[in-house]
Protein backbone atom coordinates (compact mmCIF):
# COMPACT_ATOMS: atom_id res chain seq x y z
CA UNK A 1 0.00 0.00 0.00
CA UNK A 2 1.13 3.67 -0.59
CA UNK A 3 0.00 6.93 0.93
CA UNK A 4 0.71 8.58 -2.62
CA UNK A 5 -1.64 10.16 -4.79
CA UNK A 6 -1.22 10.67 -8.41
CA UNK A 7 -0.14 13.79 -8.44
CA UNK A 8 2.68 13.46 -5.89
CA UNK A 9 3.54 9.83 -7.88
CA UNK A 10 7.17 9.35 -8.85
CA UNK A 11 6.41 8.59 -11.48
CA UNK A 12 4.61 12.29 -11.67
CA UNK A 13 7.31 14.33 -9.85
CA UNK A 14 9.93 12.41 -12.36
CA UNK A 15 7.91 13.67 -15.54
CA UNK A 16 7.50 17.66 -14.21
CA UNK A 17 11.71 17.39 -13.80
CA UNK A 18 12.19 16.22 -17.47
CA UNK A 19 9.73 19.17 -18.24
CA UNK A 20 11.96 21.98 -16.10
CA UNK A 21 14.69 20.38 -17.76
CA UNK A 22 13.57 20.35 -21.70
CA UNK A 23 14.62 16.33 -21.59
CA UNK A 24 14.69 14.48 -24.22
CA UNK A 25 14.46 17.39 -27.06
CA UNK A 26 16.61 17.80 -29.72
CA UNK A 27 15.99 20.15 -32.33
CA UNK A 28 15.99 18.09 -35.02
CA UNK A 29 13.95 17.91 -38.05
CA UNK A 30 12.53 14.29 -38.85
CA UNK A 31 15.11 12.96 -42.09
CA UNK A 32 13.57 12.13 -45.05
CA UNK A 33 13.85 8.17 -44.73
CA UNK A 34 12.45 8.45 -41.65
CA UNK A 35 9.19 9.96 -42.42
CA UNK A 36 6.69 8.00 -39.99
CA UNK A 37 9.38 8.57 -37.22
CA UNK A 38 9.38 11.74 -34.90
CA UNK A 39 12.22 13.96 -33.81
CA UNK A 40 14.01 12.04 -30.73
CA UNK A 41 11.80 9.28 -30.93
CA UNK A 42 12.40 5.74 -31.26
CA UNK A 43 11.04 2.10 -32.14
CA UNK A 44 9.91 -0.13 -30.28
CA UNK A 45 7.79 -3.27 -30.86
CA UNK A 46 6.59 -3.83 -27.23
CA UNK A 47 3.86 -1.27 -25.78
CA UNK A 48 5.47 0.14 -22.59
CA UNK A 49 2.76 1.20 -20.03
CA UNK A 50 3.05 4.41 -18.20
CA UNK A 51 0.09 5.46 -15.91
CA UNK A 52 -0.36 7.55 -12.61
CA UNK A 53 0.30 4.49 -10.21
CA UNK A 54 -3.85 3.67 -9.90
CA UNK A 55 -5.53 1.21 -12.52
CA UNK A 56 -9.21 1.87 -12.18
CA UNK A 57 -10.90 -1.92 -12.31
CA UNK A 58 -13.67 -0.71 -14.38
CA UNK A 59 -15.61 -3.55 -15.74
CA UNK A 60 -17.33 -3.60 -19.40
CA UNK A 61 -20.76 -4.30 -16.99
CA UNK A 62 -19.80 -1.35 -15.08
CA UNK A 63 -17.94 0.95 -17.33
CA UNK A 64 -20.50 4.13 -18.42
CA UNK A 65 -19.28 7.09 -20.74
CA UNK A 66 -21.01 10.57 -20.79
CA UNK A 67 -20.30 13.19 -23.23
CA UNK A 68 -21.98 16.46 -22.26
CA UNK A 69 -21.16 20.32 -21.99
CA UNK A 70 -21.64 22.32 -25.03
CA UNK A 71 -23.15 20.00 -26.93
CA UNK A 72 -26.88 19.94 -28.64
CA UNK A 73 -27.53 16.35 -27.40
CA UNK A 74 -25.54 14.72 -24.15
CA UNK A 75 -24.96 11.44 -24.69
CA UNK A 76 -24.94 8.71 -21.25
CA UNK A 77 -24.05 5.50 -22.91
CA UNK A 78 -23.47 1.75 -21.17
CA UNK A 79 -20.81 -0.28 -22.77
CA UNK A 80 -23.20 -2.07 -24.68
CA UNK A 81 -25.06 0.93 -26.33
CA UNK A 82 -21.48 2.47 -26.65
CA UNK A 83 -20.55 -0.96 -28.84
CA UNK A 84 -24.31 -0.89 -30.63
CA UNK A 85 -22.88 2.18 -32.49
CA UNK A 86 -21.19 2.40 -35.96
CA UNK A 87 -17.83 0.87 -35.50
CA UNK A 88 -14.59 1.90 -37.31
CA UNK A 89 -11.08 0.24 -37.59
CA UNK A 90 -7.79 2.17 -38.09
CA UNK A 91 -4.17 0.68 -38.60
CA UNK A 92 -1.72 3.93 -37.14
CA UNK A 93 1.20 4.38 -35.30
CA UNK A 94 1.59 5.59 -31.75
CA UNK A 95 4.77 8.08 -30.01
CA UNK A 96 4.84 8.53 -26.84
CA UNK A 97 6.48 11.78 -24.99
CA UNK A 98 8.51 9.31 -23.19
CA UNK A 99 10.79 9.10 -27.01
CA UNK A 100 8.95 5.31 -28.03
CA UNK A 101 7.13 5.07 -30.89
CA UNK A 102 5.21 1.67 -31.67
CA UNK A 103 4.12 1.44 -35.80
CA UNK A 104 1.03 -0.49 -37.45
CA UNK A 105 -1.23 -0.52 -34.01
CA UNK A 106 -4.51 -2.27 -34.79
CA UNK A 107 -7.83 -0.68 -33.41
CA UNK A 108 -11.39 -1.14 -33.22
CA UNK A 109 -14.02 1.23 -31.77
CA UNK A 110 -16.13 4.66 -32.41
CA UNK A 111 -14.36 7.32 -34.87
CA UNK A 112 -14.48 10.72 -32.69
CA UNK A 113 -16.49 11.72 -35.91
CA UNK A 114 -19.07 9.77 -35.37
CA UNK A 115 -19.40 10.33 -31.78
CA UNK A 116 -19.73 13.85 -32.95
CA UNK A 117 -22.42 13.16 -35.00
CA UNK A 118 -24.11 11.57 -31.92
CA UNK A 119 -24.13 14.39 -29.84
CA UNK A 120 -23.76 17.36 -32.32
CA UNK A 121 -21.36 20.10 -30.55
CA UNK A 122 -22.35 23.61 -30.29
CA UNK A 123 -21.41 26.04 -32.44
CA UNK A 124 -18.73 27.99 -29.83
CA UNK A 125 -17.72 24.41 -28.83
CA UNK A 126 -14.10 24.70 -29.30
CA UNK A 127 -12.11 22.05 -27.02
CA UNK A 128 -12.91 19.12 -25.07
CA UNK A 129 -11.57 17.75 -21.94
CA UNK A 130 -11.37 14.04 -21.56
CA UNK A 131 -12.10 12.79 -18.46
CA UNK A 132 -10.67 8.83 -16.90
CA UNK A 133 -11.74 6.48 -14.27
CA UNK A 134 -8.16 7.35 -11.77
CA UNK A 135 -8.99 11.19 -11.95
CA UNK A 136 -6.54 11.42 -14.96
CA UNK A 137 -7.61 14.65 -17.74
CA UNK A 138 -6.33 16.00 -20.92
CA UNK A 139 -7.40 18.85 -23.16
CA UNK A 140 -7.92 18.61 -27.10
CA UNK A 141 -8.67 21.24 -29.91
CA UNK A 142 -11.80 20.30 -31.55
CA UNK A 143 -10.15 19.93 -34.53
CA UNK A 144 -7.42 17.54 -33.46
CA UNK A 145 -10.32 14.93 -31.45
CA UNK A 146 -12.10 15.46 -34.82
CA UNK A 147 -9.22 13.64 -36.41
CA UNK A 148 -10.27 11.43 -38.90
CA UNK A 149 -8.12 8.76 -37.53
CA UNK A 150 -8.77 9.07 -33.84
CA UNK A 151 -11.43 6.83 -32.04
CA UNK A 152 -12.53 5.69 -28.92
CA UNK A 153 -11.43 2.59 -29.04
CA UNK A 154 -12.08 -0.95 -26.87
CA UNK A 155 -9.89 -3.33 -29.26
CA UNK A 156 -5.84 -3.40 -30.01
CA UNK A 157 -5.46 -6.56 -32.74
CA UNK A 158 -8.87 -7.90 -32.51
CA UNK A 159 -8.55 -8.35 -28.34
CA UNK A 160 -10.23 -6.58 -25.46
CA UNK A 161 -7.92 -3.79 -24.56
CA UNK A 162 -6.62 -4.79 -21.38
CA UNK A 163 -7.16 -3.07 -17.96
CA UNK A 164 -3.22 -1.60 -17.81
CA UNK A 165 -3.28 -0.07 -21.74
CA UNK A 166 -6.84 1.16 -20.69
CA UNK A 167 -9.82 -0.75 -21.05
CA UNK A 168 -12.19 -1.13 -21.50
CA UNK A 169 -12.16 2.04 -23.45
CA UNK A 170 -9.69 4.48 -24.09
CA UNK A 171 -9.36 7.23 -27.03
CA UNK A 172 -6.66 6.87 -29.54
CA UNK A 173 -5.77 10.10 -31.53
CA UNK A 174 -2.42 9.02 -33.17
CA UNK A 175 -1.28 12.82 -34.28
CA UNK A 176 -0.07 13.46 -30.94
CA UNK A 177 1.88 12.46 -28.31
CA UNK A 178 -0.54 9.69 -26.43
CA UNK A 179 -0.80 11.39 -23.16
CA UNK A 180 -2.93 13.08 -25.32
CA UNK A 181 -5.17 9.74 -25.61
CA UNK A 182 -6.51 9.48 -22.42
CA UNK A 183 -7.00 5.17 -21.05
CA UNK A 184 -10.05 4.39 -18.41
CA UNK A 185 -12.65 7.32 -20.70
CA UNK A 186 -15.23 8.06 -18.36
CA UNK A 187 -16.25 11.24 -19.61
CA UNK A 188 -16.32 13.83 -22.85
CA UNK A 189 -16.58 17.33 -21.68
CA UNK A 190 -17.24 20.09 -24.19
CA UNK A 191 -16.04 23.28 -23.87
CA UNK A 192 -16.34 27.06 -25.33
CA UNK A 193 -12.74 27.97 -23.73
CA UNK A 194 -9.88 25.53 -22.96
CA UNK A 195 -8.77 23.58 -19.79
CA UNK A 196 -5.51 22.52 -19.58
CA UNK A 197 -5.36 19.05 -18.06
CA UNK A 198 -2.92 17.03 -15.29
CA UNK A 199 0.25 17.19 -17.53
CA UNK A 200 -0.52 20.49 -19.43
CA UNK A 201 -0.63 22.38 -15.94
CA UNK A 202 2.37 20.40 -15.08
CA UNK A 203 4.79 21.85 -17.60
CA UNK A 204 3.67 19.62 -20.56
CA UNK A 205 2.82 21.40 -24.22
CA UNK A 206 -0.55 21.97 -24.60
CA UNK A 207 -0.98 20.17 -28.02
CA UNK A 208 1.72 18.32 -28.12
CA UNK A 209 2.41 17.47 -32.16
CA UNK A 210 5.15 14.63 -32.05
CA UNK A 211 6.31 16.41 -35.42
CA UNK A 212 6.76 19.78 -34.27
CA UNK A 213 8.32 17.75 -31.00
CA UNK A 214 6.07 19.63 -28.87
CA UNK A 215 6.82 17.89 -25.50
CA UNK A 216 7.04 20.99 -23.02
CA UNK A 217 5.10 24.35 -22.47
CA UNK A 218 7.04 27.00 -24.16
CA UNK A 219 8.31 24.07 -27.00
Amino acid sequence: MTDETPSDSKLTRTKEKWAREGRFLTGKITRPEDQRLPPGQHLTKDWPVLDLGVVPPISRERWRLDVYGAVETPVFWTFDEFIAQKQARFTSDIHCVTTWSRYDNEWEGLATRDLLAACQPREDARFVVLHSYDGYTTNLALEDFAAEDALLAHSWFGQPLTEEHGGPVRLVVPHLYFWKSAKWLQAIEFLTEDAPGFWEVRGYHNRGDPWAEQRYSGD
